[in-house]
């Protein structure tokens, strides 16, 4: 398809949320927002893109450094890294988002055979993504009970974040 996906963070993305915004085409985020793959904490790795996205646009060598440290990255950081393309401030990329389509309509068919280029060049299979999710799942098998409690630990403190959200005006 002829098409260039855009995406915005506007608020924090980790794990698994963090790996689906790899996979846009011109990722916006907002300063402050938190990105990060928290696996490493229990053990684990994110098995649904990250390496694959990330050795991509970055490097094998970088993208390791970035899973392996367990690190919260704030969107500025990501955008001095290049994963973040564009940086918008706090309550504007969405703003930023159409600004970029506005300012990039008459560039579409550059943009475009610009990502069937680095598709090409740079392929991510399904293949590959199915082999390294049953990779993931053969790591998880073998979780260590103190792992569990850790994401247990983090899953209780995402809902207590979740309830407190509504009076906090988010």
């Amino acid at each position: 398809m002829p098409v260039v996906s855009v995406g915005v963070l506007e608020g924090d993305a980790l794990g698994g949320g963090f790996e689906a915004a790899l996979s846009i085409n011109v990722l916006i985020a907002e300063r402050g927002v938190k990105m990060g793959l928290p696996e490493v904490l229990f053990n684990s790795f994110p098995g649904m893109g990250a390496y694959s996205f990330l050795s991509r646009k970055l490097d094998a060598t970088r993208a390791e450094r970035l899973i392996l440290s367990g690190k919260v990255y704030l969107a500025e950081e990501m955008h001095e890294l290049g994963v973040v393309d564009i940086l918008a401030d706090r309550g504007k990329g969405r703003e930023a988002a159409r600004d970029f389509i506005a300012e990039n309509q008459r560039r579409h068919p550059l943009l475009h055979s610009l990502n069937r280029v680095r598709r090409k060049v740079n392929p991510i299979t399904l293949q590959e993504l199915r082999e390294v999710t049953e990779i993931w799942v053969d790591s998880m098998m073998t979780i260590e009970p103190s792992e569990l409690r850790r994401m247990e630990i983090l899953r209780a403190a995402q809902l207590r974040r979740l309830k407190r959200a509504p009076a906090a005006g988010v």
